[in-house]
């Protein structure tokens, strides 16, 4: 199995959305996130051709981004998954990924410091991230054999400027 993280495009200022007394839940992309989500999107279909499932945290922002990624891809559906919501934690997203069956390739997006979390356990088996993801950025994570902690490969990790440069042709 190979697995796409993907963490959630440029949105709304989180302590300005908060000032408004509405859920961060709700928070949306911003119109310049959702502009360079688009190449990235682009990007990601050059390095991963295809994906068998995409999954996004139920947390607007999130869902924008994979409706974008989405959108790269032919009109992928977007399932919703509470195993990629904020603080939902690195157990229960390794019982959902491991519970999916036999995919080819997984795209998940998400949220930090979570996505973090999940890719340092899935690479080396612990939870003190050695990275962090930033808005719009992926990485490509590979799995020779079961699906477990400290059991993937890092195939390339790379962030939103590269993954547009990529689309564009630079």
């Amino acid at each position: 199995m190979r697995l796409l993280v993907v963490r959630h495009a440029i949105a709304e200022d989180r302590e300005a959305y908060a000032r408004s007394h509405r859920d961060d839940a709700a928070r949306p992309l911003t119109s310049e996130g959702r502009r360079k989500m688009e190449g990235v999107a682009l990007g990601l279909r050059q390095l991963v051709p295809t994906i068998d499932l995409l999954a996004a945290s139920p947390f607007r922002r999130a869902l924008e981004t994979a409706e974008i990624i989405a959108q790269a891809y032919d009109g992928q559906r977007v399932e919703r998954a509470a195993e990629l919501a904020p603080g939902a934690g690195v157990d229960r997203f390794l019982t959902w990924l491991t519970g999916l069956g036999p995919r080819p390739t997984v795209a998940v997006v998400g949220h930090e410091p979570d996505l973090s979390r999940i890719v340092c356990t899935l690479l080396a088996d612990t939870d003190g991230p050695f990275l962090e993801l930033r808005k719009g950025a992926a990485c490509l994570l590979e799995f020779p054999g079961a699906v477990g902690r400290g059991a993937a490969t890092l195939d390339w990790f790379l962030g939103p400027k590269h993954l547009r440069r990529l689309a564009a042709g630079d």
